[in-house]
């Protein structure tokens, strides 16, 4: 659980992450399978949530930010990976819950305060691997939110060693992954 958690906020944790991936895999049945691993996890009994779980991983959260226009994503240059990626990482004992998490992420790695959810819940959902470094090989099931950003005001933080707005056109051109670029064409206009 986690150390502070109690046992009564893990199972509210638990089921809120239970109900929120539901009602994603809803409205995105192509994701079906991602999110059918994400749920054997998170029955599994396991700490799912604690960054210290490595077997087979745990649960991170992601903020993908819309600028007010919507024109254009927020990246941060991660400083571990060297890639530029949304702002995202562990849960914390404090967070009731992923949305929580990827919220206060996005305040500790780029400054944003005021950010409003966009659609309904999970944006996207993404399974991926971490090598071995200071923590063995393991999984990060990382849930995805959409903002949007009240104002441009950012300042890389924490993880981050910039900080920039992107045109959703020009994402592609950014050192970025591939699970960024699947996120990003779910933004862009689609060709009539």
């Amino acid at each position: 659980m986690g150390e502070g958690c109690t046992a009564q906020g893990h199972q509210q944790r638990v089921r809120r992450c239970g109900a929120a991936l539901r009602a994603y895999a809803r409205r995105r049945p192509a994701d079906g399978a991602t999110v059918a691993r994400m749920q054997v996890l998170l029955g599994s009994g396991v700490q799912a949530f604690s960054r210290d779980h490595f077997l087979p991983g745990h649960f991170t959260a992601s903020a993908f930010v819309l600028s007010p226009d919507g024109g254009r994503l927020l990246l941060i240059l991660h400083a571990k990976l060297g890639l530029w990626l949304q702002p995202g990482g562990h849960v914390e004992v404090g967070d009731s819950d992923l949305l929580a998490a990827a919220r206060r992420e996005l305040r500790e790695e780029a400054n944003v305060v005021d950010a409003r959810l966009e659609g309904e819940g999970i944006f996207d959902v993404d399974i991926h691997t971490i090598p071995a470094g200071r923590s063995p090989r393991h999984l990060h099931f990382d849930v995805r939110f959409l903002f949007r950003a009240r104002d441009e005001r950012v300042v890389a933080a924490s993880d981050a060693l910039a900080v920039r707005w992107v045109a959703l056109a020009e994402v592609a051109a950014q050192n970025s992954d591939a699970s960024v670029m699947r996120a990003v064409r779910r933004l862009l206009p689609r060709p009539r």
